[in-house]
């Protein structure tokens, strides 16, 4: 392969890292209660800052639609006669925890030990062992009231960044780069308003993983349950042999399921699991949510099976009570599409090596938006962004990787260029 573009450029440090300060002021938590795309009005806030930061660097057709996506390319530098790649990452934060009124430190050249936050939270190496390989690196931590938002701004901040890194060296040689901000990604509406005709990519790479030097090649394959009983409500004075209880059949489904195994407390690596997380409802009608997860798809029928005789069997246990169970397909392992086009992990694995730097390939116990992607035939690993202790009022980000993370992306727009079908 032809010697690394990145060695012919420097990352713009100082850039990079107030990108992503302006960015995780904006708090865009993402609510799962409101139907609405997006689900936060302050998600098209921050995507319509990205389109005039997009405009300002003279990228082609930036705009933010009506869904609030944010779209624009970065013109070909090599002729355009190779594959458009896509790079894609999400505006929203958890709900999951605080996510408004960010107040970002930075820590430069970080000593080594435990971080104590502002809050009193603490930032310990016992619970997050990858600091002891960021001595000497510049973090950005919260105050520990409130998340950071680097899951996913620092994609958004890398991608951006990479954006202009390309347009300010023409000499780097790279096809048409299509930049895409999504919405909702962390209540699992990530994908839902892609145009794929529109974004008219041969492969695309969320970037949206953790630490530095990372490809996810295969996530979970995932659906949702939601089984709803149906009782007989009546005042407790008169109950007796006509009250049929809703919340007691609720707690007893969940009381039956798998404890010791196949659940997240006790399943680690490639074992999948059932996670009932949501309960709701009262003595008349009362509502279970669960989450069916695995790294191998056919045991997710499996588990639905499960779910509907233990449902049966705590019907049969309370005369006149009634149950409905629906399924709902989430997405499906990110390793089965990726088959179709295997460039898609191996030239991000050559960036690395022609950067110098090992990389490692994982499986991650959950899913991206790369993982929907890639099922619906757009090939989409997942490539690491600098987040760390994502979804906790203890999470920072690591400007070193992130900027690596862009070298990365400079290189491997690279080898696309040079990749023929």
């Amino acid at each position: 392969m032809a010697a690394a573009n990145s060695a012919r450029v420097q990352i713009n440090r100082e850039r990079l890292l107030q990108r992503f300060l302006s960015y995780v002021r904006v708090g865009t938590s993402a609510d799962p209660g409101n139907d609405g795309y997006p689900s936060s009005s302050s998600q098209r806030d921050l995507g319509a800052l990205l389109c005039k930061e997009l405009e300002a660097m003279t990228v082609e057709d930036a705009h933010q639609d009506k869904h609030a996506l944010v779209w624009g390319t970065v013109p070909a530098s090599d002729g355009g006669n190779s594959p458009t790649v896509a790079l894609v990452a999400h505006l929203d934060t958890s709900p999951e925890a605080p996510g408004e009124c960010v107040k970002p430190g930075v820590i430069e050249s970080y000593g080594g030990g435990d971080i104590e936050l502002p809050s009193g939270a603490t930032i310990d190496v016992a619970s997050c062992p990858a600091l002891q390989s960021m001595v000497g690196m510049t973090l950005v931590t919260t105050d520990g009231t409130t998340l950071l938002g680097g899951d996913d701004k620092a994609g958004v901040a890398i991608i951006m960044e990479l954006a202009a890194t390309l347009i300010e060296n023409p000499h780097l040689m790279h096809g048409p780069v299509r930049v895409l901000f999504t919405c909702d990604e962390e209540i699992g509406r990530g994908t839902d308003k892609i145009d794929l005709n529109k974004l008219d990519a041969t492969v695309a790479y969320t970037l949206d993983g953790g630490g530095a030097d990372v490809i996810d090649e295969e996530t979970f394959s995932a659906d949702a349950a939601i089984v709803r009983f149906e009782g007989h409500n009546i005042h407790p004075s008169i109950a007796k042999d006509r009250m049929i209880n809703a919340v007691r059949a609720a707690a007893d489904f969940v009381a039956a399921l798998p404890r010791d195994t196949c659940s997240p407390e006790t399943t680690e690596e490639r074992a999948g699991f059932i996670h009932p997380y949501t309960i709701q409802g009262g003595v008349g009608e009362a509502t279970v949510e669960l989450i069916l997860r695995s790294f191998e798809s056919e045991d997710l029928e499996r588990y639905a099976k499960q779910l509907q005789v233990t449902a049966d069997e705590v019907v049969q246990a309370m005369p006149g009570l009634k149950v409905n169970m629906d399924i709902i397909r989430q997405y499906r392992n990110l390793r089965d599409g990726l088959s179709e086009l295997p460039e898609a992990v191996t030239l991000a694995q050559q960036a690395f090596v022609n950067l110098g730097r090992e990389y490692r390939s994982e499986s991650i116990r959950g899913g991206t938006d790369g993982s929907q992607l890639t099922e619906k035939g757009l090939p989409t690993p997942n490539l690491s962004s600098g987040q760390h202790n994502i979804h906790a009022v203890t999470e920072f980000a690591c400007l070193d990787e992130m900027v690596v993370a862009v070298e990365h992306l400079v290189e491997l727009m690279s080898l696309w260029s040079q990749y023929k079908s």
